[in-house]
């Protein structure tokens, strides 16, 4: 093979992965979704919730650049889970033209999951839309959620056959007030929290809490090199990338990968629905 030659075909194969790794993710890992299980202990957990299974779904970002079908179909799968209890923890939309695509979420909200102990949800960033400084916008997305029997949690708690879940609302928002949020810790209690910005775990807001903070935001970076940290994350803390993190002070967080996407690509990322399963410490 002369020289000439073996640039052509070296080119031609170089072009040709780039077409493949294109294609791959755009077309197929955005779509494939790992369901993780993950063993959840928590603290004062009464005998009958031992075993009950709890969903996190969080960043659906429906809006022009998520296949619709895409999300109503793992709605549907993690339907057919029959879970006890299913959270949301935000970003429901993303905007189209500056606007919330209200008809498209009330498409999706007519197949959301739903627990049988109880469903809550959190907002998240988008859903304040532009610039995170559209207070209406995040009251019409809740008052959505609510109609279609998801308990919306801003700064507020609730409790699902004894278990405790305290949302704070969104960190970028015009409703950030943890403090809030978090005085209404009973210690006493089997107690989730839910946070969309995983940043807001460094804050000095937690008021003695010990447990589980199940956050999203971050999509896990949506393109990883191998074996490489997410060159592009939307935190102050990098640390703060996807799963399971324990922290320093007894307490951990669990960073959920999302459904949706900012732009359709992934890459060593997978959009994630996370199965927890409940156990008494």
């Amino acid at each position: 093979m002369d020289r000439r030659q073996f640039i052509k075909k070296t080119t031609l194969a170089v072009l040709g992965s780039s077409v493949l790794v294109g294609g791959y993710t755009w077309q197929v890992e955005p779509l494939w979704v790992e369901w993780t299980k993950v063993n959840m202990s928590i603290r004062n957990l009464p005998k009958r919730l031992e075993g009950k299974t709890l969903i996190q779904l969080s960043d659906i970002h429906i809006g022009p650049r998520v296949d619709k079908s895409y999300v109503i179909r793992t709605l549907q799968e993690a339907s057919a889970i029959e879970p006890d209890f299913v959270v949301y923890t935000g970003d429901f939309i993303s905007l189209v033209d500056g606007k919330a695509p209200y008809e498209d979420l009330q498409d999706i909200l007519t197949h959301l999951a739903i627990g049988k102990e109880g469903t809550a949800a959190i907002l998240g960033n988008h859903d304040y839309g532009a610039a995170w400084k559209e207070p209406d916008m995040a009251d019409e997305i809740a008052r959505m959620l609510s109609y279609s029997g998801v308990t919306v949690l801003r700064n507020s708690t609730t409790d699902f056959a004894g278990l405790q879940l305290i949302g704070i609302d969104d960190y970028w928002g015009t409703n950030f007030f943890p403090e809030k949020a978090m005085n209404l810790y009973d210690p006493g209690k089997p107690t989730i929290v839910l946070c969309h910005n995983p940043d807001v775990c460094d804050l000095d807001v937690w008021n003695g809490y010990a447990g589980w903070i199940l956050s999203g935001h971050t999509h896990g970076g949506q393109c990883r090199p191998p074996f490489l940290p997410a060159p592009i994350l939307p935190v102050k803390n990098k640390a703060y990338s996807q799963g399971l993190i324990p922290l320093a002070d007894g307490r951990s967080l669990y960073i959920n990968r999302g459904l949706g996407h900012s732009i359709k690509v992934r890459f060593n990322v997978r959009p994630e629905v996370t199965l927890f399963t409940l156990k008494s410490i």
